[in-house]
């Protein structure tokens, strides 16, 4: 009897976390939120050494990840006038919360000596 209870318990913790490993399988396969940012660079030395080094810095502190950044290549349609950095988050709060910190907030006023901003969210496919 006492052999039949541990295999039954042992059975049902192995369903327990198999069911627990297939939620967080599926949490991760959540598809990223995309943020795509163009910046109109009038002063390339000084936004590449006293703003995007510390930006990017700060997008990985809330989780971001660097995916791209540079001249875009046109195929069809006018080139863009901007460089092009793209980076992913889990979530738009991850963003938010980025964008509104008061870091970010006084280092964009550094940015802004430097570009035009032209920044936004698109969400990613399910895979």
């Amino acid at each position: 009897m006492r052999r039949l209870f541990t295999r039954s318990a042992s059975v049902a913790a192995a369903l327990l976390f198999s069911g627990l490993m297939a939620q967080q399988i599926n949490a991760q396969t959540k598809p990223p939120v995309y943020f795509i940012v163009e910046n109109d660079i009038s002063d390339l030395h000084g936004y590449l050494t006293e703003y995007a080094p510390r930006a990017r810095d700060m997008i990985k502190s809330v989780g971001g990840r660097y995916i791209a950044a540079g001249d875009a290549t046109t195929f069809v349609g006018e080139p863009p006038k901007s460089r092009v950095a793209i980076f992913a988050f889990d979530s738009i709060e991850q963003i938010q919360t980025f964008l509104n910190s008061p870091e970010y907030k006084e280092l964009r006023k550094v940015g802004e000596k430097y570009a035009k901003y032209r920044n936004y969210a698109v969400p990613g496919i399910q895979q």
